[in-house]
């Protein structure tokens, strides 16, 4: 007997399932546990290597509330804005994992081939006091704000547990394991245990794309991106503005690089992506040394309170990246009762809070109110020809 196509209007796990679980443990899959266990439902969590251990550990954690708007992901992004702020409220965001409102400036910058800089401007706090050519404002804290990403992602994970008794199980995804007569999930091969599950949820970023129940539909790939983090000598001086830079090296090589301040004192610097193969997991990703020196370059000649400070951590990620580049959120049309949650780009750490609170609306009530995710239907890449190819 043939396995069944599951329609957009089928309920796959549906309305009043009990059991749950999530594959990865990045801000996607813990925002979609937490939000599932506010609806009563019990959430094993899956990952290879730990909470917050890839992109969620290492990415920027700027918020925007606007910056999405005429795209795909407008909707979605003002919705997850939103959703940041309440979350903050309710998980103690400004204490836990720094949240708060900030500035965004588009800054030029030109790295000197001598050892002067051009000198702080009185448009710019004094802080940014390198080889600045022009700046702008472009964001406010009307539309703008930040978190720690790996102390947001944990938090959450951590509230989910503690509130709503989720549980975490560290191992490998192997095998998500549906019925070949009914198309209907039965639960997840975890290295050498079978557990069982009314509904899975993918949320491996990138590594989606190493199950053939996904790439069966459709491909993920990953961007390599480099960051750093450096600790200025005086770092709580350091007002809360995110710049956004176009920056020319003395060699000529133009980037757009980014500069996020963080409470701590911190200050996270990154750029320098590139296409590459993807690692097993994220404990073998490493950072490229050239990329990591040009980040350094970077900072010292936006700012003298960077250059050649300490550095806390050099770090690299993969950004998960869908075909069409917009996100997929959604129930998998072959496989009752997956669901799919990648793709977001640089923006995961915005989007996670709706991504999660949609998923869990449509996996427990059969549709979702907080966003539309017709935009993000995994089924969008459902050709007739793929359907029969492979799913018949």
């Amino acid at each position: 007997m043939a396995a069944a196509i599951c329609s957009s209007g089928s309920t796959g796990a549906g309305s009043g399932t009990s059991r749950a679980v999530v594959c990865g443990a990045g801000v996607i899959g813990s925002c979609t546990a937490y939000f599932l266990g506010k609806r009563g439902v019990k959430v094993t969590v899956v990952d290879s290597c730990g909470v917050a251990t890839a992109a969620s550990g290492k990415a920027g954690g700027f918020l925007a509330l606007d910056w999405c708007d005429g795209s795909p992901v407008g909707n979605l992004a003002r919705a997850s804005f939103a959703l940041h702020r309440q979350l903050a409220d309710e998980l103690g965001g400004e204490t836990n994992y720094g949240y708060r409102r900030l500035d965004a400036l588009s800054v030029t910058v030109k790295e000197p081939t001598g050892t002067a800089g051009a000198g702080a401007s009185a448009s710019l706090p004094s802080w940014i006091d390198g080889a600045i050519r022009k700046s702008s404002s472009i964001g406010s804290q009307a539309t703008t704000a930040q978190v720690h990403p790996q102390l947001f992602t944990r938090t959450v994970m951590s509230r989910a547990e503690s509130d709503f008794g989720a549980e975490f199980l560290k191992g490998t995804v192997r095998e998500i394991r549906v019925d070949p007569e009914t198309a209907q999930v039965s639960g997840v091969v975890v290295d050498d245990k079978f557990v069982e599950a009314e509904t899975v949820v993918i949320a491996l970023g990138p590594w989606c794309g190493k199950l053939k129940l996904v790439t069966d539909l459709t491909s993920i790939s990953g961007l390599k991106a480099h960051s750093i983090i450096l600790q200025p000598r005086e770092g709580r001086d350091i007002s809360p503005h995110a710049l956004f830079l176009s920056f020319t090296s003395r060699e000529g090589e133009t980037m757009d690089p980014e500069v996020y301040p963080r409470p701590t004192g911190e200050v996270y610097v990154c750029g320098m992506s590139e296409h590459v193969e993807l690692p097993p997991d994220a404990d073998h990703v490493e950072p490229k040394a050239e990329a990591m020196d040009m980040l350094k370059r970077v900072a010292g000649a936006v700012s003298s309170q960077l250059d050649g400070c300490q550095v806390k951590a050099q770090q690299a990620c993969f950004l998960p990246l869908s075909v069409d580049g917009v996100p997929l959120i959604g129930k998998l049309p072959h496989a009752a009762g997956v669901y799919l949650a990648t793709g977001h780009s640089c923006w995961g750490i915005l989007n996670a809070p709706a991504t999660g609170a949609s998923l869990a609306e449509l996996i427990v009530e059969s549709h979702s109110t907080t966003v539309d995710l017709k935009p993000f239907d995994p089924a969008r890449f459902l050709t007739a020809e793929k359907g029969r190819r492979k799913f018949l």
